[in-house]
């Protein structure tokens, strides 16, 4: 199906093999694996996705709905890839997709003839009833018949990354009006950004036999694209896509670095996610040809009149020997005459409108309209009706033009809405829908080539306007052919129908949002590129209203298709996110540790020893060792902050609900943290090393958060307070040393005695450990008489093999989480499980933290009603009665009631089997501090779990805190 003109993609001297089904295949170097297909005679390139359906390409351009195929094979198999935009390339491996047994004869299309019992909004009415087929009948066949293309299952070899860029001026869309203003304002010396998703400059020049200048559209646009690379301050960016508009001027944008290639470089992405930061951006992005309703539209061979123009020019392919051409607009004039001069038969040129006289040498219809077309796997003939009857016309393929809609996509990511414009029937952006965005030339609706040329001038700073074509826009709106038989297809993906529209209509789905969820229309890749608009018409047809009445759908990004790993990038497998090891990782590899990941952190869970078979065996020992002896526990994963400056006390006042402008040096203070809504958001120890400078911790899952909160006070809401804060997690190692013999291993690594007027509870201060400058905190987690002690993180290791010797030495050894959570639950400590974003101070029983005395971040959002009294869920203890182990995430009910949701009153944080108090936990009970004694039911249906427990006091374990005093 070649022919000879055109061509302006290929290079006619090198054949490229690739395999179809396994079949091997050949195009020319510069075909996408459609056209190469419609080169071979092809047209049935896929099925659609309910009926099965047979499908042919219906673009060539990235809006294609049907040719869509899965490249590759294990793990580089890449489904839904759209055939009109992928390049072949020697070795490509291609399949279609969508089918049971071969595209033609796929055993699926079964469901076309089922297809009245499966209109839209079916599965609604069908899958209520009998409940009891919904997981053992209708929930499998959905799931077994979702999606198109699938993935392999195997773990994926493709490597993708991501990246940043900065610009004056982004660009999206190199045709005319792009090529122009790219140009334009790189001659000026802005820092430019051209983005193409095609894979060369140019746009739609390639695509048509317009001249610019005396050139033809493809060779100025070579010209253009040439000058362009010569300039420093301009860069291009071809096969990537613009996805998306976000908040500040940021752009999301796809670039396909390797998938046009057989063999990607070492080193080199398959893709790379961009994120692009503009001054200012304009949207050259064209516009989408509509197609138009009408009975069995959606045949093989049917397609775009702007499509057949693109393979015809850009790939020197016909789509057929016999071609019809069927529009509403002169666009359908220019495709016969285009295709006649490169040979093609066109057999007839049907024109909706009355009264137009088409300067073409053809068969003419003009008042007519196209009422059915014939053909299984691709178009034979079709129908056409006009004041004269019908008539019988041949053909392989329809070139249809209903008109434009400009691409508005990406002005509409921030909630704008797009207005009507009568002359050119379509919807335009509105100004300033995205802040310094602008749309200009086809995306703006103007559509003849020097309009373009006129709006990319003026948009990149004004200048010279090349010669070419300023046709007016002829169109006389023509949405769906009416009193005929027959499916008119709107959703070509989701095979949706003028007659789904009208259902959609009579079960009274009114809003344009309401019938797109119920009838699937514009949802999926589409987004309302091809089928938005003509579902418009037909909704407003019937409701006797104008379309800018009815409104648009919403358009979300992506754009278009944009692979899941591409925005991850490399943060996947091992680099999902940084390992972050302890100082004494490798001391609890030699213990045979196991391991428990906190946040990024990797900590040790428990240590094994002897003929110990469970986590358990091994925890209890553990938490024995720190009650009679002495246990030695990481705690590097802390988040520390270093505060410093002659306003850090200010600073700590207002993050801090506690007075910290009292605090002394060489003493520790333990603190809430709220946030602005009053509730609590972390909690944590301030200690003072001297007049201006603190060190304050925070709880490892909370450390980023609290760091960019405390940035936020000092950079936004304080600027001119002289104060430093900066994280120093990692640059020290700390280690708790816990148990009635944490005094006499220090004292015997320091030195000399830890007295109590030296060292008193909640103190602090500078130590040497064998000449290393550390320092010592009289800080407890385990309510036993304890120390935290710090060193560089250099000696970190060296230090944790130090203290474990001795610790052993006096009958205790490392502990792990696991011990350390059963201490801390025995104690009543909290951690995020209990501050889980919904607490306030008052719930904790910490309400008298909140200085009356100062302001504080959230004090008066903390005093609101609603935040504290008895409604609240308060902490309480919970110790099982009898038997039964008590989980994380119960509901507690009253005993002997039936569980309901208006029967909750509360759920368990933390729970923890105690070897010396049994099953016990910490939890939230409404109005619990009034109610310790009761019992409550412990309830979790998802694990069968169901305990009777007794309220009592969050604290198991010494409440006179006698034990860590010393």
């Amino acid at each position: 199906m070649r022919v000879e003109t055109g061509g302006n993609r290929l290079n006619r001297d090198r054949a490229v093999r690739f395999t179809l089904n396994g079949v091997s295949r050949a195009g020319l170097a510069g075909d996408t694996l459609s056209a190469a297909l419609l080169a071979d005679g092809q047209v049935l390139q896929g099925r659609s996705f309910k009926y099965h359906r047979p499908r042919g390409p219906v673009t060539a351009g990235s809006e294609e709905p049907n040719a869509l195929f899965t490249l590759g094979q294990g793990g580089a198999q890449m489904p839904n890839m759209r055939g009109t935009t992928q390049e072949i390339f020697d070795g490509l491996q291609a399949a279609t997709q969508n089918h049971v047994g071969s595209l033609r004869h796929d055993a699926m299309a079964v469901n076309d003839l089922f297809s009245r019992f499966l209109s839209a909004g079916f599965y609604y009415k069908t899958f209520m009833w009998p409940r009891a087929f919904w997981e053992r009948v209708y929930e499998p066949i959905i799931r077994a018949a979702a999606g198109l293309g699938a993935l392999s299952g195997e773990d994926s070899v493709e490597r993708y990354d991501r990246a940043w860029a900065h610009c004056d001026l982004l660009i999206i869309g190199s045709g005319p009006a792009g090529l122009m203003a790219a140009l334009t304002a790189g001659r000026r010396g802005e820092r430019v950004l051209l983005v193409e998703e095609d894979m060369r400059l140019g746009g739609r020049l390639d695509a048509e036999s317009f001249a610019i200048g005396d050139d033809t559209g493809a060779v100025w646009a070579a010209g253009i694209a040439a000058e362009l690379a010569s300039l420093p301050n301009v860069r291009v960016m071809t096969r990537t896509t613009v996805t998306g508009a976000y908040d500040g001027g940021t752009y999301g944008a796809y670039e396909r670095v390797g998938e046009h290639l057989g063999t990607i470089p070492d080193g080199a992405p398959r893709g790379c996610f961009w994120r692009i930061v503009a001054g200012r951006a304009i949207l050259a992005g064209g516009a989408h040809e509509r197609m138009i309703g009408f009975p069995n539209n959606d045949r093989p061979g049917i397609m775009q009149a702007s499509a057949v123009r693109a393979y015809l020019h850009r790939y020197g392919v016909a789509p057929a020997r016999r071609i019809a051409v069927f529009g509403n607009n002169d666009n359908a004039w220019r495709t016969v005459t285009d295709l006649q001069a490169a040979g093609v038969e066109v057999t007839a040129l049907i024109d909706t409108r009355d009264g137009v006289t088409p300067t073409v040498d053809c068969p003419v219809y003009t008042g007519a309209q196209v009422v059915e077309t014939r053909g299984r796997l691709g178009l034979r003939n079709l129908d056409v009706r006009d004041a004269n009857g019908v008539h019988r016309v041949e053909a392989e393929c329809l070139a249809v033009s209903g008109g434009w809609n400009p691409s508005v996509h990406l002005t509409c990511h921030m909630n704008g809405r797009p207005i009507w414009r009568d002359d050119i029937a379509a919807f335009v952006s509105v100004a300033g829908s995205v802040p310094n965005l602008q749309a200009i030339g086809a995306a703006n609706g103007d559509f003849s080539t020097a309009a373009a040329l006129r709006a990319g001038v003026e948009a990149g700073g004004g200048g010279e306007v090349p010669k070419a074509e300023d046709g007016p826009v002829n169109i006389t709106p023509f949405w769906h052919v009416t009193g005929v038989k027959g499916r008119q297809w709107l959703d070509f993906q989701n095979d949706v129908t003028v007659k789904d529209v009208t259902l959609a209509h009579r079960e009274n789905f009114r809003s344009v949002e309401h019938m797109k969820r119920y009838t699937t229309l514009g949802m999926a890749t589409d987004q309302g590129k091809l089928s938005n608009v003509g579902g418009l018409a037909v909704l407003a047809e019937l409701a006797g209203r104008e379309i800018p009445d009815v409104g648009t759908t919403t358009f979300r990004p992506p754009y278009t298709p944009v692979p899941v790993a591409a925005l991850a990038g490399r943060t996947a497998r091992g680099q999902f996110q940084p390992h972050r090891l302890t100082p004494s990782d490798g001391l609890s590899r030699e213990r045979n540790a196991s391991f428990v990941e906190a946040g990024q952190w990797h900590r040790a869970a428990w240590f094994p020893e002897g003929e110990e078979t469970t986590w358990k065996q091994s925890a209890d020992r553990e938490v024995g060792w720190v009650r009679n002896a002495v246990g030695v526990c990481d705690v590097t994963t802390l988040g520390k902050i270093d505060v410093q400056g002659p306003d850090a006390v200010r600073l700590l006042d207002l993050i801090y609900a506690g007075k910290m402008s009292t605090l002394k040096p060489g003493k520790v203070r333990y603190g809430l943290m709220l946030r602005e809504d009053g509730l609590v958001m972390d909690d944590g120890t301030c200690a003072r090393l001297g007049d201006d400078r603190y060190v304050i911790t925070t709880t490892t899952a909370a450390a980023g958060e609290v760091m960019a909160h405390v940035e936020f006070c000092t950079q936004a809401l304080h600027p001119e307070w002289q104060v430093s804060a900066v994280s120093v997690t990692d640059q020290w190692a700390q280690f708790a040393v816990a148990g009635p013999q944490s005094s006499a291993l220090l004292q015997g690594l320091l030195g000399h005695e830890l007295t109590d007027a030296e060292w008193p509870f909640m103190g602090c201060g500078p130590v040497q450990i064998g000449g290393v400058a550390g320092r010592l905190f009289r800080i407890s987690f385990s309510g036993e008489m304890a120390y935290e002690i710090a060193v560089p993180a250099r000696y970190g290791d060296a230090l944790a093999r130090e203290l474990t010797a001795r610790a052993q030495a006096l009958g205790g050894g490392l502990y792990g989480m696991e011990a350390l959570n059963i201490l801390r639950v025995e104690k009543g400590f909290i951690t995020h499980a209990e501050i889980d974003g919904r607490i306030s101070a008052d719930d904790l029983g910490m309400g008298r933290m909140v200085s009356p005395s100062k302001d504080c971040i959230g004090k008066v959002m903390s005093q609101r009603d609603g935040l504290h009294g008895p409604q609240r869920k308060q902490l309480v203890g919970l110790r099982a009665v009898g038997e039964g182990r008590l989980l994380s995430g119960a509901h507690l009910f009253d005993v002997g009631v039936e569980p309901a949701p208006d029967a909750d009153w509360g759920h368990v944080s933390s729970a923890c089997v105690s070897p010396s108090l049994g099953a016990i936990a910490l939890g939230f009970v409404v109005n619990g501090r009034a109610r310790h004694g009761e019992q409550i039911r412990a309830l979790d249906l998802l694990r069968g779990n169901d305990v009777i427990c007794e309220i009592c006091d969050p604290v198991f374990m010494d409440p006179e805190g006698g034990r860590m005093r010393g």
